[in-house]
């Protein structure tokens, strides 16, 4: 059973991973000429694919202004394209057509540092863990969208 004190422990200890794994996000985006937002845009559109700039704007939590201004940053750094909708040509759809280049090279470090952390479990432990994410993500995009205003479905 657990104790107020260890409560209060644990729900610091995940407080500062989700911290840690946010500022890791903005100094990454930092490092490739990017705004935290639209880094963030493009793991969505690599993970979900093409969508419209409607879509986009509702996962990433902005109104129709700031999408558009996303979409045309990220078409103008190469990253994306706007194209025709395949299933209904009044539409236009956000493709990803390439990743920032040093992208993987910001990201190697801790990648490599968290894949010995998981390296370090058993594979039923990281089922668990995988499990967990899983779960997770799903509990906190469930609570982003009974948020008035928070942001829709993600990948």
């Amino acid at each position: 059973m657990s104790t107020p004190r260890a409560d209060s422990e644990a729900s610091a200890t995940y407080r500062r991973y989700l911290s840690a794994v946010m500022l890791h996000g903005h100094a990454s985006a930092r490092a490739c000429d990017l705004g935290a937002t639209d880094l963030y845009a493009l793991n969505i559109l690599e993970l979900a694919g093409p969508m419209t700039p409607g879509e986009l704007g509702s996962r990433t939590g902005l109104t129709t202004g700031p999408t558009t201004r996303l979409v045309d940053r990220l078409e103008a750094a190469g990253y994306v394209r706007r194209a025709p909708d395949p299933g209904d040509r009044r539409k236009v759809i956000v493709e990803p057509v390439g990743k920032p280049a040093q992208l993987d090279e910001v990201m190697a470090p801790a990648r490599q540092k968290i894949g010995g952390i998981l390296a370090g479990y058993s594979a039923e432990q990281r089922d668990l863990l995988f499990d967990y994410f899983d779960r997770a993500a799903q509990a906190y995009q469930d609570a982003a969208e009974q948020i008035p205003g928070g942001a829709r479905r993600t990948p």
